[in-house]
């Protein structure tokens, strides 16, 4: 099949095209840097600048929506959540535009989210159906979806990836505490109370592979194992994992005085299921947060 991807030569979604590549599809990625996706990607992927490049005659079966700047990296100025804005909801409101363009439309879109969107529901067990508490994060992510869901009125098949922490080799949020906690020195973040909904990557992959073949699946999954912790266990058993002490906090002012209004992702946090992928039948291969980290820190 002829598959359109955004956001293919960030973490997930670099490893997604190889997963792609090999298993025959045929690859058409939008970039804004050429040569670095050509560095990236299998070397028949097909790198366009702009959606309009490809043409009409062109079959594109299904699209796969990953783009976006990553959320926890930078303090929230209002130019940093412009730029959040932009790369997710002004990005899949083109992806819309040149679906409507299209005279085949495709048969899926598989679009990303994150479980930023339940907002801090403390310790309450979230599934698709919980509702949100409303903050920016759940503000950002609910735009991102509805902006997806167009394509319905399309009749395309639409899947909504509420993602969580994605676990994996080289890359990720792992890849930024690893040092730290290679050293002895990782930290818990806060009372350490917030919980942390995670997925390994390679379940991820095969969640997005298990969507694109049951095609009786359709609307919001969470993207997380069902076996979520908090962030003090999280902590103590990434140290265990590497062979190292773990005895150290960041207080709560200091995450707030280094990140602003963004420390609330790191302070709070979602307990998060999924519900319907379970319910679908999907078997995750690392169901338990131990396995996960060992496979990731593998060197």
């Amino acid at each position: 099949m002829n598959i359109l991807v955004t956001g293919g030569t960030g973490f997930i979604g670099s490893h997604l095209c190889q997963v792609l590549h090999n298993l025959d599809h045929s690859l058409y990625v939008l970039t804004r840097n050429i040569k670095n996706a050509k560095q990236k990607l299998p070397p028949e992927t097909h790198l366009i600048s702009s959606f309009e490049t490809i043409e009409q005659s062109t079959p594109i079966d299904i699209i796969i929506n990953l783009a976006g700047e990553a959320i926890a990296d930078k303090r929230w100025t209002p130019t940093r959540k412009k730029q959040l804005e932009e790369s997710r909801i002004d990005l899949t409101a083109d992806l819309i535009a040149f679906i409507r363009s299209r005279k085949q439309k495709p048969e899926l879109l598989i679009s990303g989210s994150a479980i930023g969107y339940y907002g801090d529901c403390g310790d309450r067990i979230l599934t698709e159906y919980t509702e949100a508490n409303e903050e920016f994060s759940h503000r950002l992510c609910a735009a991102w979806e509805s902006q997806a869901l167009r394509a319905k009125s399309m009749d395309v098949r639409v899947c909504i990836l509420r993602t969580g922490l994605v676990i994996g080799k080289n890359g990720g949020f792992l890849k930024k505490l690893l040092p730290s906690f290679r050293f002895g020195l990782g930290a818990q973040l806060a009372d350490g109370k917030q919980w942390m909904s995670w997925i390994h990557l390679d379940d991820y992959l095969k969640i997005i592979l298990f969507l694109m073949e049951n095609k009786n699946n359709t609307g919001i999954f969470n993207a997380t194992a069902p076996n979520p912790v908090t962030n003090a266990i999280f902590t103590k058993m990434l140290a265990s994992v590497l062979h190292r002490p773990s005895f150290l906090t960041l207080p709560k002012s200091i995450l707030e005085m280094m990140f602003g209004e963004m420390s609330h992702l790191l302070i709070t946090g979602q307990r998060v299921m999924p519900k319907k992928l379970q319910d679908a039948g999907f078997e995750f291969k690392y169901p338990a947060l131990k396995p996960a980290l060992a496979d990731a820190c593998k060197k």
